[in-house]
């Protein structure tokens, strides 16, 4: 099922961002405002210690799970903020390569933060999204 969400390319912006600048979707979209999705498992421990690229994955799989749950899919995001517990470059491009990689063709506007600590112990990535859906 194609997507309700136009990506928005902007032909005067440098084309190197690994996104689209913006996006839209119907006016009778429903928006869908997902929490944070963290590295947990099933128990609620943080998976992956010490890996920033994994911990990305496990947050994509949990951002996917929360889509579902809410009647949409990766397809339907139109944005995302991926913040990553560090301030070295190279961390958070570890992880941005893992949610861009899994967001292939549909490369909705992002952003992608360093921060100094998320919530859960030995918590290294938090992905944020908002997704729209026509019901």
């Amino acid at each position: 099922m194609p997507s309700s969400v136009q990506l928005i390319r902007a032909a005067d912006l440098s084309d190197i961002a690994e996104y689209a600048y913006a996006a839209t979707a119907p006016k009778d979209s429903r928006l869908i405002f997902l929490a944070g999705s963290c590295p947990l498992d099933e128990h609620g421990a943080t998976v992956a210690v010490g890996d920033y690229a994994s911990q990305a994955a496990a947050c994509v799989e949990t951002m996917k799970r929360a889509l579902a749950a809410s009647g949409a899919t990766i397809q339907d995001v139109i944005s995302t903020r991926v913040l990553v517990a560090s301030s070295s470059q190279s961390n958070l491009v570890a992880a941005w390569e893992v949610v861009r990689d899994a967001f292939g063709k549909h490369d909705v506007p992002s952003t992608l933060m360093g921060v100094t600590v998320l919530g859960y112990d030995d918590q290294l990535v938090e992905i944020e999204a908002v997704a729209a859906v026509i019901d």
